[in-house]
């Protein structure tokens, strides 16, 4: 589950990591009240879970409560990349010397939480990876000793030399003036980094989080390091165990199709290709969406209507292949050991009959009732496989057209 930025900052301040002061609010009049009272100049934000914000006019710095409120009311008329924008942050503006990256996440190889950090901040961690790989930094913590002081400081050092020379490789961010103006007896910018690190992790594994992400984590001017955007995303199955969390939820920044697969107890995950895919398993719909794009195609979706094999589910999933209009054909490859095949095919049948299918389909039964399951589809005039192999072959060239 993804939260906003404004929602992922409160869970920052709650945990001693150090935001821009600032709230979010969802008309002009109200932006320009919070400009108001937090100080200019302020960045007026897009609440929107995609990225590039910014590049999509998202952003804006206002100098004077006017220019907040004229900022704010054309940011929430706009759509970026298919989301309305609902709500603005209001924050004060800071005036970074440099930007780093700095980030918590699961290494599922090793299955250890993974600390990520690159003096490169600012732009998308993957175009770093491609470009200077040498710039990221990860440091696997044991997560039955937790995050070590040690392991916080080595991993931040890159971040903030004391010294802030060019030479250290920060980036350095265009416009601002190279020295500092540091507040007496405020902390090395390089302790300050450490403890936000610790605090990061804290709250990563307080919360069953799956990616706490700064970027940037900024030095202003003054010498303090602070977080200037926040991403958090939830691990879904701890949700039943963080009601706080569950609350956040903003149904309506997320794929309509996905909050209807989850109301249904189906795993769902829209993609960009033309075949939809049905599938009971999260393994075998992994090998399928692989298989198919062996064969030269592209997968639609996962979808996983998962051990049950009541009709009633089948019909909610076709539903929701249904209602992608990229979709040209459908695969159903189910593997019965507790699903029962018959019941697959009914659920088929009883779906292509409501919602009037259109479009081609292709079926590989194996399991349990498999000969009584592909009956009932050939009757239907459904076509069906003996193997994945085959299915996935016909399904490819179904979805070509």
């Amino acid at each position: 589950m993804n939260l906003h930025e404004y929602q992922s900052k409160s869970l920052f301040r709650a945990a001693g990591i150090p935001v821009p002061e600032g709230e979010a609010v969802a008309s002009a009049a109200e932006a320009r009240a919070i400009a108001e009272k937090v100080g200019l100049p302020v960045a007026v934000k897009a609440q929107v879970q995609v990225a590039g914000r910014g590049k999509a006019g998202g952003i804006k710095i206002a100098a004077t409560p006017e220019e907040a409120e004229s900022h704010a009311e054309a940011i929430l008329s706009m759509t970026i990349k298919g989301l309305p924008v609902r709500k603005v942050l209001v924050e004060k503006a800071s005036r970074p010397a440099a930007e780093a990256y700095l980030a918590v996440t699961i290494d599922r190889a090793q299955r250890k939480p993974v600390i990520v950090s690159s003096p490169a901040g600012g732009v998308d961690i993957e175009q770093v990876a491609r470009e200077t790989p040498e710039k990221i930094f990860r440091t696997l913590v044991d997560p039955l000793l937790g995050l070590r002081s040690f392991q916080a400081r080595a991993a931040t050092a890159p971040l903030f030399q004391e010294s802030l020379s060019r030479s250290a490789g920060l980036q350095p961010c265009p416009g601002r003036p190279k020295g500092l103006r540091y507040t007496a007896g405020a902390e090395p910018p390089a302790s300050q980094a450490a403890a936000i690190l610790t605090n990061l992790y804290g709250l990563f594994m307080e919360k069953d989080l799956s990616l706490a992400e700064i970027n940037p984590l900024v030095l202003t001017e003054e010498g303090k390091v602070m977080a200037l955007d926040a991403k958090i995303i939830v691990d879904d199955n701890a949700l039943f165990r963080r009601p706080e969390l569950a609350q956040m939820r903003d149904v309506e920044a997320e794929d309509p199709r996905e909050v209807e697969a989850r109301n249904d107890d189906l795993s769902y995950v829209r993609l960009d290709g033309s075949l939809g895919c049905m599938v009971n398993g999260a393994g075998l719909a992994m090998a399928t969406m692989d298989l198919i794009k062996r064969h030269g195609g592209e997968p639609a979706n996962f979808l996983d209507v998962g051990g049950s094999s009541s009709p009633q589910k089948v019909l909610a999933a076709m539903r929701i292949l249904l209602s992608d209009p990229k979709v040209k054909a459908i695969l159903v490859n189910i593997f019965g050991g507790i699903t029962r095949c018959d019941d697959i095919a009914n659920g088929l049948v009883q779906a292509i009959g409501e919602l009037k299918v259109q479009i081609p389909i292709v079926a590989r039964l194996t399991g349990t009732n498999e000969a009584k399951g592909r009956e009932i589809l050939q009757a239907i005039n459904v076509q069906t496989a003996e193997t994945m192999e085959k299915a996935v072959q016909r399904a490819v060239e179904m979805a070509r057209g």
